[in-house]
């Protein structure tokens, strides 16, 4: 073999054994565990799981749209002790209509309509066969109060505490109303502000279906 000859083969030995060495540690880097997430990284994918739940829900609810039509939600209301006290229960009054209002003291169309609902409750109080009922949403006590004073509303009036009659209805604000006929089931939904005459008409219209 000649000195050229041991040189090259001496050469290619080498180069075998740098790729074999390199392939080698390229096969211990693979294997070997990656260093965990940081605290401050899990703090922070905590709470984008968090905020992308709350927006998720948020969708949720705002794709449930109000009841219009079916059985209406039963509730129980406990009665401001100002206009008497004690409890309604909607299931309690079937076979008559009954009109919920959803209003707030901080709300101004709720202001507007306040004497139109007041007007309706006198005209149809004494016949027994119809009833409406406030339903004060996220409001403070003291502030429904003077408003039920300041508009003389005597219908039963109540808090809506935790919002779960609003919840059970999917209001989107106030003030909203919905007419129950006597039979229980949602005869008309009004998304904003009523007037006495407009009220008055669906009521009529709901105590002409029979039950």
């Amino acid at each position: 073999m000649t000195e050229h000859d041991r040189l090259s083969l001496q050469y290619a030995e080498n180069s075998e054994g740098q790729e074999a060495a390199q392939q080698q540690g390229e096969s211990q880097d693979a294997a070997r565990p990656r260093a965990g997430m940081s605290p401050f990284a899990i703090v922070i994918l905590v709470a984008v799981v968090g905020l992308l739940a709350v927006l998720g829900m948020q969708l949720i609810n705002a794709s449930q749209s109000q009841p219009r039509g079916g059985p209406a939600p039963d509730f129980t209301l406990e009665i401001f002790e100002e206009l008497g006290g004690g409890t309604f229960t909607l299931s309690e009054h079937r076979g008559k209509v009954v009109v919920i209002n959803f209003w707030a003291s901080w709300c101004g169309p709720c202001r507007v309509e306040a004497p139109a609902l007041q007007q309706v409750w006198e005209a149809y109080r004494e016949r027994g066969d119809v009833i409406l009922v406030g339903v004060d949403y996220v409001d403070n006590t003291q502030d429904a109060l003077e408003y039920i004073r300041e508009f003389g509303i005597t219908y039963p009036n109540g808090p809506d505490l935790g919002t779960r009659i609003s919840d059970a209805y999917h209001i989107q604000g106030v003030p909203e109303t919905f007419v129950v006929g006597r039979d229980g089931n949602i005869f008309q939904f009004i998304y904003a502000g009523v007037t006495a005459r407009e009220l008055s008409n669906i009521i009529d219209r709901a105590l002409a279906q029979q039950e």
